[in-house]
């Protein structure tokens, strides 16, 4: 019995992991492929809030801001579902998200504490929307630190080289 018991610790460690990481990407590949699809489908908005992007993103044109983020947003959701160069791309949209949040998600004016609260939510009424962003940054946080887990590109490449 103790025995059994060792091997399905063993196991709900390995599958819980494996589950955990996976669904990450999944969820996350999910919301920015559709981000990147909505923006390659629409209309460049960029050069409207330029001035409100943190340096020193202000200072590169709307145009090459739009691609990069259109395409950041598409190439890395289908490698963060494959689990390829998750690191990376996980990386690059923190960052995107960071200057996404900064940009257009954070309340424009807040003097107190309760003020910014009513900015974590999703919807926008004038306090911003913060929520999502911040979810999907802490979402990102594992897969820069910890990397894609065992069922991946990644591991796969990993354990090629490693032989």
């Amino acid at each position: 019995m103790k025995n059994l018991f060792t091997k399905y610790l063993a196991a709900s460690d390995w599958l819980g992991l494996l589950f955990a990481m996976l669904g990450l990407r999944l969820l996350l590949g999910w919301e920015y492929f559709e981000s990147g699809l909505e923006k390659f489908r629409g209309d460049n908005w960029f050069a409207d809030i330029q001035d409100r992007f943190p340096f020193p993103f202000d200072s590169v044109p709307p145009e090459i801001s739009w691609q990069m983020a259109t395409w950041f947003e598409l190439v890395g959701a289908v490698a963060l579902v494959v689990g390829l160069g998750t690191r990376f791309f996980a990386v690059s949209l923190l960052i995107l998200t960071i200057v996404a949040t900064a940009s257009v998600h954070w309340p424009a004016d807040w003097a107190t504490l309760a003020e910014l609260a009513k900015g974590y939510a999703i919807s926008d009424k004038g306090y911003g929307n913060f929520k999502l962003p911040l979810i999907f940054m802490v979402m990102l946080l594992p897969l820069i630190l910890s990397g894609p887990g065992r069922l991946s590109l990644d591991a796969l490449i990993r354990r090629r080289v490693l032989r």
